[in-house]
């Protein structure tokens, strides 16, 4: 089954950006260290792991804290408190930070983000403490923090933001779902959308789910742990952080006068597997339906931000789909989360935010590899530091646990944008 973004006269442009990833606390420190090559997965260190998983990109506290009001970090689990480090960031970027000045009512702006797993650690905690400690001692936050939509309630809630909100789950797909959710606000008459995705899988608990799945690397070298389209690949990293975009709708941010206008979100497509379907079928469709969404054809794309599992038959099958599309080595492909683990929900918003940053300078960011994958790679995998290029148009793709892929076009803005 296969849905596609309904088309309309509304340009949705992204006009403000907040990373927060394991190798950088800000935008352009998250940039610089993706095209550096500095990578954030490292052994864990928040706790002392028991289970087999012992490499992650972890968000240190210091990235994120200070932005968070002491009264709001009672009430809310990290993966909440970093999107709130990265909305402010996102909204100071698009020049929105003071609500006064916004030139939005209320009721025309909104909330969408995707998550994937929640609260875990707040969770975990609060649940040993029932067990350990006794009812009374578990907080009265905990019905709410753990809730996969507490990021977007709590971002309504701070920004004054009280039009159609709403949370998008679908593992690692989600992160894209939720800017195409955010793009049919836009067309349903809203003027501002927070959107994006951000995530924290790190807790102990929260790692066995994960590694449940048989789909989680085992390596305990960071240079090797996480190796899509390669022969060395055993599983991936899972990574905490992710990306908060502010989009409106181009008219009106052209009417406000915005300082940036990062880019265009062009089209979309999302699509589910049955457990019986070819493999790579549904994802090589929602690439075709985001390049119609968008009316763009393949050879118009100037690079593709993978999904890449780090699983071999999935690469296969990523790989094939993408062979498929634009030929054999027929467009760049890049995948800067070998730098970060895969951030579920925040994997594809922070792959989107790359791809605009790759069209604002002129360079698509480098694969971390070891090695070069043999020569016989259906794949132009962009290895061994950036490359220079005309970015115009970017495909990012993502796929989540139990079937879910969706694909996301973004392009330039239109000059009158």
């Amino acid at each position: 089954m296969k849905t596609t973004s309904t088309s309309a006269a509304t340009d949705a442009v992204i006009t403000g950006i907040g990373l927060l990833a394991p190798n950088g606390a800000d935008t352009e420190e998250v940039w610089a260290s993706v095209l550096a090559g500095r990578s954030g997965i490292r052994p864990i260190g928040r706790f002392e792991p028991t289970g087999p998983v012992r490499l992650a990109g972890e968000v240190p506290d210091s990235a994120f804290t200070d932005a968070v009001p002491s009264r709001l970090r009672a009430q809310t689990d990290r993966w909440t408190q970093m999107a709130v480090a990265a909305a402010d960031a996102a909204l100071r970027d698009a020049g929105l930070e003071d609500a006064g000045s916004r030139p939005y009512d209320p009721y025309d702006m909104a909330v969408v983000t995707a998550s994937s797993s929640g609260g875990n650690e707040f969770g975990q905690r609060e649940l040993s403490r029932l067990w350990t400690e006794g009812p009374a001692r578990v907080s009265v936050y905990q019905s709410i923090a753990w809730f996969y939509a507490a990021t977007t309630g709590q971002l309504s809630i701070r920004h004054g933001m009280q039009g159609p909100c709403g949370v998008l789950v679908a593992d690692q797909a989600g992160g894209l779902d939720a800017l195409a959710q955010a793009r049919r606000v836009l067309r349903s008459g809203t003027g501002l959308v927070v959107t994006g995705g951000m995530e924290a899988p790190l807790s102990p608990y929260a790692l066995t789910c994960l590694d449940s799945e048989g789909t989680v690397s085992h390596a305990t070298d960071p240079a090797r742990g996480y190796l899509p389209f390669h022969e060395g690949a055993r599983g991936y990293v899972p990574g905490e952080g992710g990306a908060i975009l502010v989009v409106e709708d181009a008219a009106a941010a052209r009417a406000r006068g915005a300082a940036r206008v990062y880019g265009r979100l062009a089209g979309h497509a999302a699509t589910f597997d049955a457990p019986s379907g070819p493999a790579g079928e549904g994802l090589l469709a929602a690439a075709h339906g985001a390049l119609e969404d968008a009316g763009l054809e393949p050879g118009d794309v100037s690079v593709v931000f993978a999904d890449a599992a780090g699983v071999p038959a999935q690469d296969a099958a990523e790989a094939e789909a993408l062979t498929a599309l634009f030929g054999p080595r027929g467009v760049p492909v890049t995948v800067p989360k070998t730098l970060t683990g895969r951030l579920n929900a925040g994997g594809g918003p922070l792959d989107t935010a790359l791809a605009l940053l790759a069209m604002r300078d002129g360079v698509i960011p480098p694969t971390a590899l070891p090695a070069a994958p043999s020569p016989g790679h259906p794949l132009d995998l962009v290895v061994g530091g950036p490359r220079a290029a005309d970015v115009r148009s970017a495909l990012v793709l993502a796929r989540g646990a139990g079937g879910f892929n969706s694909a996301a076009v973004l392009t330039r803005a239109h000059a009158a944008s």
